[in-house]
């Protein structure tokens, strides 16, 4: 049974959380004058008000149980997503709709770095790094934030470390939830100071630098440039940016080993080694036929291929070029990228190439069962035993992964988008990467899209940002709860 109190009484601590960082996005427009200053403040107040109101008339509600854990999860996310679109909203310009803010906020929040904007540098300072913050808040879950503020409980740890971090991510961890906490949080926090230091030493302002030194570490790829990363026209920059989008797409735990020089670290696994050769290779690929069919000389397509490859391999969605008119086989290989996706345990979306890993040896097994009914044939990773239950969830995550996206495909077809937009779109947000092919392009945007297309997308990034499984567990929940 799911406490209602326990549930309203995190939302507020969630909600206070936001409004720190709204606070502070409202400080950067008064100090800049901007316009921005009254809707931050108006959020900034909402947003505090809705989470003290909880802690002031709900007493002690004891530990949280696994279900409410799920719930504050699940419905956290709506929440927060709600609450960020305020700002944006009472802001106006090109947030006239409410579609159009909420898109903005879900985006933000989730890591996807879609946008709807057609003029991003039109935003005031103030709404842009409140917009890079959602990016921040989100890279690793707005409910691990909230839990590192927290006193430790057990209990309250556990419920929201099953249901916030996957089965296959633990793996790596071998400690308890709080220690994973704080060494996910060391390694998002030491990326983004180190990525800020040296993008400011090449140049970029430092309010950029902090911008898309979260945007990058997040994986959401939000730019504070028109132009993305093309806007810096340095391949400097462009070859910082993508070391820490691949370093970001990696498990934290194998960073955080391989820093601290433990055994199970990036080199001695076998899924990091292989992740990193299909990367290599899809560049090489890429490479070859941009120079092949002169669209580019060899370094320049070098350049290029690579940034694209990583971004989308990586699910941030930077650009440092316009993909869309490329060859259909770099589109078709950049897709599979935005599928495939950066490892659990990292900021990164998608199936997670993990996941495509153990899926292709639990083939390799059943193929040798049917050779050899008798025999017994163990699922590996880094010597570590995976358990049939855990193969039947991957299974399970890729089956329900690529039937949502196909119907999202087809209820975006049936609004009137072209096929190719509707695919990419649909694969683009439902593994948090952003941009797709088509109308949604690199260098495009979502903002030509219907409102209706633009709530179905919001939906999809959440359902991909909660990894599918934990929303409809929680529909099936409360619909037995019903039922009861």
């Amino acid at each position: 049974m799911i406490r209602t109190k326990v549930v309203v009484k995190f939302l507020g601590f969630i909600l206070l959380f936001n409004s720190l960082f709204l606070f502070i996005s409202a400080a950067i427009s008064l100090f800049n004058n901007e316009t921005s200053l009254i809707p931050l403040t108006i959020s900034t107040i909402i947003c505090a008000v809705a989470g003290i109101l909880p802690r002031l008339f709900i007493g002690k509600t004891g530990e949280v149980q696994f279900h409410e854990g799920l719930a504050i999860s699940v419905i956290g996310w709506f929440v927060t997503c709600i609450a960020g679109m305020l700002p944006y909203l009472i802001w106006g310009g090109e947030f006239d709709t409410i579609a159009n803010a909420f898109f903005e906020s879900v985006s933000g929040f989730t890591t996807t770095g879609a946008s709807i904007l057609n003029d991003i540098e039109a935003l005031p300072k103030g709404l842009l790094f409140w917009r890079s913050s959602t990016s921040f808040i989100g890279g690793v879950g707005i409910v691990l934030f909230v839990l590192l503020v927290l006193p430790e409980k057990k209990g309250v740890m556990m419920s929201f470390y099953r249901s916030e971090v996957s089965d296959l991510s633990k793996m790596s961890f071998l400690t308890r939830s709080r220690q994973i906490i704080r060494i996910i949080a060391t390694v998002y926090f030491s990326l983004i100071i180190v990525e800020t230091t040296l993008l400011t030493l090449l140049g970029v302002s430092f309010f950029d630098a902090v911008c898309h030194s979260f945007t990058t570490v997040a994986t959401s790829g939000f730019s504070t440039k028109n132009l993305s990363i093309a806007a810096f026209d340095s391949i400097w920059v462009e070859i910082i940016i993508m070391f820490f989008m691949f370093i970001s797409s990696i498990h934290f735990g194998l960073i955080y080993a391989t820093i601290t020089r433990k055994k199970n670290n990036i080199f001695s696994s076998r899924p990091a080694r292989l992740y990193l050769l299909v990367m290599l290779t899809g560049i090489i690929l890429i490479t070859l036929q941009l120079t092949g069919e002169n669209f580019y000389g060899f370094w320049e397509s070098l350049r290029y291929a690579a940034f694209q490859v990583i971004s989308l391999g990586s699910t941030t969605g930077y650009a440092t070029v316009d993909t869309a008119n490329w060859p259909v086989f770099s589109i078709i290989l950049l897709l599979y990228f935005s599928i495939q996706c950066g490892m659990v345990g990292s900021t990164a979306g998608g199936i997670k190439f993990d996941r495509i890993y153990l899926f292709f040896i639990s083939v390799k097994k059943q193929l040798k069962l049917i050779l050899h009914p008798e025999g017994v044939f163990a699922v590996k990773i880094n010597k570590q035993m995976i358990d049939q239950n855990l193969q039947l969830q991957i299974m399970v995550f890729i089956i329900l992964y690529i039937l949502t996206f196909s119907l999202t495909a087809l209820l975006l077809s049936v609004m009137g988008i072209d096929l190719l937009t509707a695919f990419s779109a649909s694969i683009a947000t439902i593994g948090n990467v952003g941009p797709g092919f088509g109308g949604v392009s690199s260098m495009a945007n979502y903002g030509h899209l219907p409102d209706a297309a633009k709530y179905v997308l919001s939906f999809n990034m959440l359902l991909g940002r909660l990894e599918i499984m934990n929303v409809f567990a929680l529909f099936m929940m409360l619909s037995l709860k019903r039922k009861g």
